[in-house]
């Protein structure tokens, strides 16, 4: 007996790595620890990201609003999503204040505007040694795509994503399933509030809250949507509002579709607003 017992103990010291390394990819919340440093390799700069592959896909919806059509076709290149919304604990490390009505260093970082969201890129990029993407042209912020650091997506780089890139065979309604509660925060399960970033499922490229908890600010200046094909859009010339996606923990279940679109001033803040970042694969 007591060999065979020895024999079970030097097996389990034998496997144990395999058990540990073994785990689900679904994200622990401790990896968001705090702002990501870059290593210099683009597969592996941080544990938050993900590579999301160009590829060409049909935007916009036929069964939608009437700004989700026509439905034509936009081709992206490749581009590193945060797999979460940017977080409280994350904004707290760049900016030093937290404007958010609900609190909690792992809940989305709210109250923000697009200008605000906007100055985060700039200053975590510069924080981390890279290239700030964003620049004042007098009273206009121009984007510079060509930098290496952090921005918003914009609406086709959010669209594309949240309908899983080239991974989805099935054109899901939501971002990751046709079933809200799966993969959303939204009124008719969210108690009323934000809640911790990644608690729901994630969609097919393994990003998170793509529907609900918070609408996500994004570049474009929101108008309407062309006919042709398109490569790498990003919005109008110009425009009052800009685009917000992905509904949120207030709304109901048809504004989380991954083809509704959103838009907010400029300045405007609420609890409902948050956004999340990308970088480019250079």
């Amino acid at each position: 007996m007591r060999v065979f017992f020895r024999f079970v103990y030097v097996m389990a010291l034998l496997f144990a790595p395999f058990f540990v390394y073994g785990q689900s990819e679904n994200p622990e919340l401790g990896e968001l620890t705090g702002v990501a440093v870059p290593s210099g390799d683009d597969a592996a700069f941080s544990a938050n990201f993900v590579l999301v592959e160009g590829g060409t896909f049909q935007m916009g919806s036929n069964n939608g609003d009437r700004d989700e059509k026509p439905v034509h076709q936009v081709t992206v290149k490749s581009f590193y999503m945060c797999k979460y919304e940017v977080t409280q604990k994350e904004w707290v490390e760049v900016m030093g204040s937290n404007p958010s009505y609900f609190k909690g260093d792992m809940r989305p970082v709210e109250c923000v505007s697009w200008n605000d969201a906007v100055e985060y890129c700039n200053k975590r990029s510069q924080k981390e040694g890279l290239t700030p993407v964003y620049q004042n042209s007098g009273d206009v912020i121009v984007c510079d795509f060509n930098a290496n650091g952090y921005r918003l997506p914009t609406e086709a780089e959010w669209e594309y994503a949240a309908k899983g890139g080239n991974k989805d065979a099935i054109m899901y309604e939501y971002s990751g399933s046709n079933s809200v509660g799966t993969v959303a925060w939204y009124d008719g399960n969210s108690g009323g509030m934000t809640h911790d970033v990644g608690t729901k499922a994630p969609n097919s490229l393994s990003v998170y809250d793509m529907s609900g908890n918070v609408w996500e600010w994004c570049w474009d200046w929101y108008g309407s949507y062309g006919i042709g094909a398109q490569t790498d859009p990003v919005g109008a010339s110009s425009g009052s509002n800009r685009v917000a996606r992905g509904g949120g923990w207030d709304f109901v279940a048809g504004i989380l579709r991954s083809a509704y679109r959103g838009c907010y001033g400029l300045s405007y803040r609420s609890d409902i607003l948050g956004f999340r970042i990308l970088r480019p694969q250079v």
